[in-house]
């Protein structure tokens, strides 16, 4: 291995436990912690790494087990059950939010183009945030912790969508983009059932006693999918998302989940140290004043759309209040958007900083606003605090 490679791991593994230390020690979330180690000691900072770009694509593997294992929770009957219980709210808040953004990127002077995808943007939540906020009695026997699961997963879904049509308009044709998916997404999802049915299933009832061949036999499956995804002109994550889903009903689907966890966590630190070594602090004093408008506007109307949409489908308000106020920040997919964007040459250095910027901020604010607020594991109140 060169050894150039090694010395970055190192560097980035090392000053990551650091870090991620002095976050869970100040009750941040540790992404804060990765994205903050790469503007430190990436290319804009003491420039201990200076070439990020293989690290990027070795970080993309992460957004890969990321999108497979989203596709693993996916169960058919449990997506009916959410899609009938909160499609109204999550569509009508995801709108309001598209016209925040788009609103404010108009303002400051932005093309259409990169108003557009950072309406887009901001529409999501942090399904890493939002979840590891809930103690485990609220996530699991509370309706409060189903209605935040079950957003987050609508969520999910549009990101999906999104994600698709981002990853296929580099060419700029919309048109060639809606026929390439109506066409190459039947066929992934027939190729994925049918894989499962006759190939992974027998294979899992011979020798499913055997751990580390499942464990293997999942990781060949997920990077087969996200290649022939690739193949059939989608992205590597939606492959790798079909995957994933193709395989929720399988037996051994909690096993596999757990199993993964380990690795893509691996990979996602890389992958946020590279979304930090590619902030570039010198840009901030561009576009300040619309990170700051734009945070400020989200951090009001999120927990408040949301409360008032809950609200309105029935919810008890006290109820509807805190979720608004658990989901009142924007996503790891609005992150992994703006890089997906930016790869695709559609937004350009000074538009993604204003997103990544507003991501940073509104993770670290939304953190206090909760845990000063309602039960978390990380409150800072011991009255508050449950695990």
């Amino acid at each position: 291995m060169d050894a150039h490679l090694v010395h970055s791991v190192f560097l980035i593994f090392s000053g990551a436990a650091v870090l991620a230390s002095v976050a869970l020690f100040t009750r941040q979330p540790v992404i804060l912690a990765y994205i903050a180690l790469g503007i430190l000691i990436g290319p804009h900072g003491t420039r201990w790494i200076t070439d990020a770009t293989l690290l990027g694509q070795i970080a993309e593997i992460g957004i890969i087990f990321l999108l497979f294992l989203l596709g693993l929770d996916m169960q058919p009957k449990a997506l009916l059950h959410v899609l009938k219980q909160a499609s109204g709210v999550a569509i009508g808040s995801s709108l309001a939010f598209w016209a925040a953004g788009f609103g404010i990127g108009v303002a400051f002077g932005w093309p259409v183009t990169e108003s557009v995808l950072v309406g887009l943007a901001v529409i999501f939540s942090s399904t890493i945030i939002g979840i590891k906020l809930l103690p485990t009695t609220v996530l699991h026997h509370r309706h409060t912790g189903e209605l935040v699961v079950g957003l987050l997963l609508l969520q999910d879904l549009i990101a999906i969508v999104t994600l698709i049509f981002v990853a296929g308009s580099g060419n700029g044709d919309i048109l060639v983009t809606l026929a390439r998916t109506l066409v190459g997404l039947p066929l992934l999802a027939a190729a994925a059932l049918l894989g499962v049915r006759f190939a992974i299933l027998p294979l899992l009832r011979r020798f499913d006693k055997y751990h580390e061949y499942l464990f293997l036999l999942t990781i060949g499956w997920c990077l087969a999918m996200a290649f022939l995804a690739e193949y059939v002109g989608l992205s590597l994550e939606i492959g790798a998302f079909m995957g994933g889903v193709s395989m929720a009903t399988t037996p051994v689907t909690r096993y596999i989940a757990e199993s993964l966890k380990p690795l893509r966590d691996f990979f996602l630190v890389m992958f946020f140290f590279t979304l930090g070594a590619g902030f570039n602090p010198a840009l901030l004093a561009e576009v300040w004043l619309p990170v700051a408008a734009l945070t400020l506007v989200l951090l009001l109307i999120k927990p408040l759309v949301f409360a008032r949409l809950l609200v309105w489908t029935g919810e008890r308000p006290t109820d509807a209040k805190e979720v608004g106020m658990r989901l009142g920040q924007i996503s790891e997919f609005s992150l992994l958007l703006v890089f997906l964007a930016q790869s695709k040459q559609l937004m350009g250095d000074t538009a993604a900083m204003l997103v990544q910027a507003t991501a940073i901020a509104m993770f670290a604010i939304n953190t206090y606003m909760v845990i000063l607020r309602y039960p978390s594991p990380i409150a800072i109140s011991d009255a508050l605090r449950r695990d």
